[in-house]
């Protein structure tokens, strides 16, 4: 059976979930969403921690952090963000790694958003 995660994040306004735990894995997707439902509109460093601070209030709810994470998909707008995307991402996630995979896309579907993540993790990892 599925279980719907929130984080506490506000009700998506299209259809979808912050995130779904089904057994012990946990599927989510972030952006740097505020508590008003609105997207930060603020650089790449700040939308960066946003979007990591939202990723992990949904792994906390599913009983898991961080260190549970196997795979990341990063969608990022502008390519020179990934130096400073890696900064904030160091910062947060601990060596070794989860497999990440990095794309650079013309444009994300909410105005002014930056950054969206997507990542997979096992409660027993």
């Amino acid at each position: 059976m599925k279980q719907i995660l929130t984080g506490g994040l506000p009700e998506p306004g299209q259809p979808f979930t912050w995130g779904v735990k089904s057994g012990d894995m946990v599927y989510t997707n972030h952006g740097p969403v505020q508590q008003d439902g609105s997207i930060l509109q603020a650089g790449i460093e700040e939308q960066a921690e946003l979007t990591i601070q939202n990723l992990k209030a949904v792994l906390a709810e599913a009983g898991g952090t961080l260190d549970h994470v196997l795979q990341v998909q990063i969608f990022l707008i502008e390519g020179e963000d990934m130096k400073t995307v890696d900064q904030v991402y160091r910062r947060h996630f601990a060596a070794p790694y989860p497999n990440r995979a990095t794309v650079v896309v013309k444009e994300l579907v909410a105005p002014g958003m930056r950054i969206e993540m997507m990542a997979t993790a096992d409660l027993t990892a």
